[in-house]
């Protein structure tokens, strides 16, 4: 059954770590980690808002691919060119305790928020339809 007051509750949520992620522009305040972690955050709320939307039934997960198949599988296409979000599961909670790997890639910030912009509008769209 679908779930629109979850959907919103979940898209808010994610809309808080899209306003934070704005403003972590700056790598000397903000490492890797910590803007890797928001953007998953972002990714997965948005994510799980739009499989409420879909009346789709998920698990407790950070895995963002999980998530995308779920919605796949049940007939939600996931557009191929949200499909490299699936990459930031890296940067879910429990790799935020071990951020050796994390902290010496290199990561196009920008190019991360305006995806997740994009992946946000989307399911905006739904939302609101």
């Amino acid at each position: 059954m679908k779930d629109i007051k979850h959907a919103q509750a979940m898209f808010d949520i994610a809309a808080n770590d899209l306003k934070a992620l704005k403003g972590m522009d700056d790598v000397d305040t903000f490492t890797n980690a910590i803007f890797g972690f928001h953007a998953q955050q972002a990714v997965e709320k948005t994510a799980k808002a739009w499989l409420s939307i879909s009346g789709i039934e998920y698990p407790k997960t950070h895995d963002l691919g999980e998530l995308f198949a779920l919605l796949d599988e049940n007939g939600e296409q996931v557009p191929d060119r949200f499909q490299p979000l699936k990459d930031l599961t890296d940067f879910a909670v429990q790799l935020r305790y071990d951020t050796s790997e994390i902290t010496k890639e290199s990561l196009d910030r920008s190019s991360v928020l305006r995806d997740i912009l994009k992946f946000a509008e989307h399911v905006k769209g739904l939302l609101n339809s």
